[in-house]
């Protein structure tokens, strides 16, 4: 047991010193600009993905005292997978409350969820400020395209991917308040 703890260490390790220290920076500007405009953040993703969304959304809410939301009440997430289909439920969520100034911060770590593929292209087309998480291939063609900012896991493990989501995102956070606005 003790070395499969640590070889998954060394992997997860690996994959954050894989990550750019200069997006996660400017993701730290991102923040901080939709608190200087007083504008919110909203977060999205499936699965445990959602539940990162669940934890950074409190934080910066709470800790950072950014306004900031996710769509993860079971009523609203069925309600609108049952009437706009699930590949369409999140860009019908965004609709109503998105807001021009805000930034979205959508998280996939397969890259390929089409509810989530399809709100990046829907806010690519009405030029939002967002940001893309996703794992599996650094080049993943369908989600790595459409974020003003990127952060792609190169893993097949979903654990790993979602810890470095985590990660990035909680970093991108403590450095603001680091800086303490």
């Amino acid at each position: 047991m003790s070395n499969y703890i640590f070889d998954y260490l060394d992997q997860f390790i690996s994959l954050i010193e894989e990550v750019d220290n200069k997006k996660i920076s400017l993701l730290s500007s991102y923040f901080k600009e939709v608190k200087n405009k007083k504008s919110k953040i909203i977060i999205v993703g499936n699965g445990g993905s959602a539940s990162i969304a669940s934890h950074v959304t409190t934080d910066l809410s709470k800790v950072c005292k950014i306004r900031a939301i996710n769509f993860n009440e079971g009523n609203f997430l069925t309600c609108f997978s049952n009437d706009f289909g699930y590949q369409n439920w999140v860009v019908e969520a965004l609709k109503i409350h998105a807001d021009k100034k805000d930034l979205i911060v959508l998280i996939s770590s397969s890259g390929t969820s089409l509810n989530i593929v399809n709100a990046a292209k829907y806010l690519k087309k009405l030029k939002f400020n967002f940001i893309t998480l996703n794992g599996f291939d650094k080049n993943n063609p369908l989600l790595k395209k459409y974020g003003d900012i990127n952060f792609s896991v190169k893993s097949s493990n979903f654990n790993l991917i979602e810890n470095t989501h985590q990660f990035i995102l909680l970093t991108a956070l403590d450095f603001i308040l680091k800086a303490k606005f």
